[in-house]
């Protein structure tokens, strides 16, 4: 799996600044509407997961080996874990910081791994994801070629949520390697909680595979994010081909696949709002086609949006450059903005967390 495409950035987010209408002077001043987009986050590197609890953010820094943290209007981002492979996920529970880091280079050390850490305590490694992969193969299609070598990626896990209302699972972690989410108990033994269906319409229709028995294009998990219903929504990537993207609602006790919402493309992350309104990260929606440098002129601050899907169905899509974890936080969604300018352009510090306000969005599919 791969989420990567060569292009060149440029910092163009600016504030946005509104003309009030004087009022009568018996009148009291009218309350400015909020910004589409507020910067609460900035001198990230390659900002992948994005969590919240209390009050703080958590933020992985996937280029740097570091989870952050930090609170809105505060000072700037604190480094609270480091020294990981490639982080891709965090999620902040009740006692615990849970990490997971990506498949990484062959032979890394601390690729493909569930961490856990508290503020007492330095990062340790629960679960072996890659380990899990090869001995039980989730999605079940062949994973080495005849000279030996891997197929696809094996394991490279891209997102984790920590378990919740006493259920048994202490995490899940979407796994866009295994094609799969899995479920981990608290002594680090690793399932299978739910393998998605190889899509076979669209684009997707006959696409070659690593084997012949599964043609079309693998779901690939993304994304974890509760409902308020309790439910686990899963966002998957399926090959970022357009319109094939897909959010799977699952039981969260049982894994059983309750509804899917299609339509989508290339989705990398996802959140729930209180009234169960939908919010998928599209990264690279917008971006030039191949892996060369985009065309001359090319506005790369325009590349990306995230897509809200009402109760009722209805569409809206608010423009957030490069966005990839998404976060549902007291009552507004968040974003990191800006994700991959460090592994692919060698811009350090460009990363940001942005609030995105209701009126970011307009109607769109």
């Amino acid at each position: 799996m791969s989420h990567r495409r060569r292009s060149a950035l440029v910092i163009t987010l600016a504030a946005v600044a509104g003309a009030a209408l004087a009022a009568p002077a018996t009148a009291a001043p009218p309350t400015p509407a909020p910004p589409p987009l507020t910067v609460v986050a900035q001198g990230l590197d390659d900002p992948y997961g994005l969590s919240f609890r209390a009050g703080k953010f958590y933020a992985a820094e996937n280029t740097t080996g570091e989870v952050s943290g930090f609170v809105r209007g505060g000072s700037g981002p604190v480094v609270r874990a480091s020294g990981f492979a490639g982080p891709a996920g965090v999620d902040r529970t009740a006692h615990d910081l849970l990490t997971v880091t990506g498949e990484g280079e062959p032979g890394t050390a601390g690729a493909s791994t569930l961490y856990v850490s508290s503020p007492s305590s330095a990062p340790r490694p629960l679960a072996d994801l890659a380990a899990y992969e090869l001995a039980e193969n989730p999605d079940g299609q062949r994973q080495f070629g005849d000279d030996g070598q891997p197929l696809d990626a094996l394991s490279n896990p891209f997102a984790v949520l920590g378990g919740r209302g006493g259920h048994e699972r202490f995490a899940y972690v979407a796994d866009a390697g295994a094609n799969a989410v899995l479920a981990v108990d608290r002594h680090g033994t690793v399932s299978t909680f739910f393998v998605p269906p190889v899509v076979t319409s669209g684009g997707c229709a006959g696409a070659p595979n690593n084997d012949p028995e599964h043609t079309g294009c693998d779901a690939v998990p993304t994304g974890l994010a509760f409902g308020p219903d309790g439910s686990l929504y899963v966002s998957a990537l399926t090959s970022q081909v357009p319109g094939e993207g897909r959010v799977y609602v699952l039981d969260a006790r049982t894994g059983e696949l309750r509804r899917t919402l299609t339509g989508l493309s290339g989705p990398t992350g996802v959140a729930v709002g209180d009234d169960g309104s939908v919010y998928v990260s599209e990264l690279l929606e917008g971006a030039p086609p191949g892996e060369g440098p985009p065309p001359a002129g090319f506005d790369l601050s325009t590349v990306g949006r995230i897509v809200r899907v009402a109760p009722d169905g209805a569409r809206s899509v608010a423009q957030v450059t490069m966005p990839l974890g998404l976060r549902w936080a007291d009552g507004a969604l968040y974003s990191t903005a800006w994700s991959v300018a460090g592994a692919f352009l060698g811009q350090s510090g460009a990363g940001q967390v942005v609030r995105v306000d209701a009126s970011a969005f307009s109607a769109g599919s």
